[in-house]
């Protein structure tokens, strides 16, 4: 093979990896806001969940009247029991209640009690004065039930439980075992439906002004979606695969010159 030819297919080929490499800068998260990595206003101000149509509450009554225990809780199952899974689903789902469009959850005994628009903290105090004029009680423990949120593409796609009452980005990346070497971490969008209807949110998870913006903290039925790097196609990541793919693009051009040229 004339040398001119060879030399064009190893610039073809070596041109190739240097535009499909993919480096530290494209992975790495909170990373210094330069280098394209964008800056994000200061708006974090996390504020407490409040209740919606459709959540989940699972309400636990204690009682001195062990009749009272019973009715709201049944026979021998505690919340700490059902609510970490060594309990009964069926008990758990019979003592959960969910909020109706109305705005309320029909409480045994008491009727609808309004929790819509409330935090978890609040709602538990309207519990608790809706049940204490009319029964023996201690105290009441309510709790947000079936919490998650949902990761879509990239191979990493799935469904997650929040395990506490908030749950940020990097504990939802490494809860799903982070987003994997092509997933491109500078369009991260994130669906999220609140009062104002379904929102999405794009932002780049590289750049650590991320811990200080309105994209830090998850909510509830939060979709993460994921796509991945446009070098994906002829992405390496390490320089043993960087040799590889060159002598392997050099010999495969090698053949095709010699099929077609010669």
């Amino acid at each position: 093979m004339p040398k001119p030819y060879i030399q064009l297919l190893f610039v073809i080929a070596l041109t190739l990896q240097l535009t499909s490499c993919i480096t530290t800068h494209q992975l790495n998260y909170l990373q210094p806001t330069k280098n394209f990595i964008p800056a994000y206003k200061d708006t974090f101000s996390y504020r407490d969940y409040r209740l919606k149509e459709g959540d989940r509450l699972f309400v636990q009554v204690y009682s001195m009247d062990d009749k009272t225990n019973v009715l709201f809780n049944g026979s021998g199952n505690s919340s700490s029991q059902m609510l970490t899974g060594s309990g009964s689903n069926d008990n758990m789902d019979l003592y959960t209640y969910t909020v109706q469009s109305n705005g309320s959850i029909q409480f045994p005994v008491i009727g609808e009690i309004k929790v819509v628009g409330y935090t978890i903290r609040e709602a538990k105090t309207i519990v608790e004065n809706a049940i204490k004029p009319m029964l023996k009680v201690s105290s009441v423990d309510v709790r947000m039930v079936g919490r998650s949120f949902s990761i879509i593409g990239s191979g990493k796609s799935g469904r997650f439980p929040f395990p506490r009452e908030k749950v940020n980005i990097f504990q939802a990346i490494a809860l799903a075992g982070d987003f994997g070497t092509f997933v491109d971490r500078s369009k991260i969008r994130i669906l999220r439906v609140n009062g104002k209807g379904n929102q999405i949110k794009s932002f780049d998870i590289r750049s650590k002004d991320i811990i200080n913006s309105e994209f830090y903290y998850l909510e509830p039925d939060d979709v993460i979606f994921l796509q991945p790097m446009s070098e994906q196609f002829f992405g390496v990541s390490t320089l043993w695969m960087a040799v590889s793919t060159i002598v392997t693009s050099y010999s495969f051009g090698v053949i095709l010159f010699k099929i077609f040229v010669k």
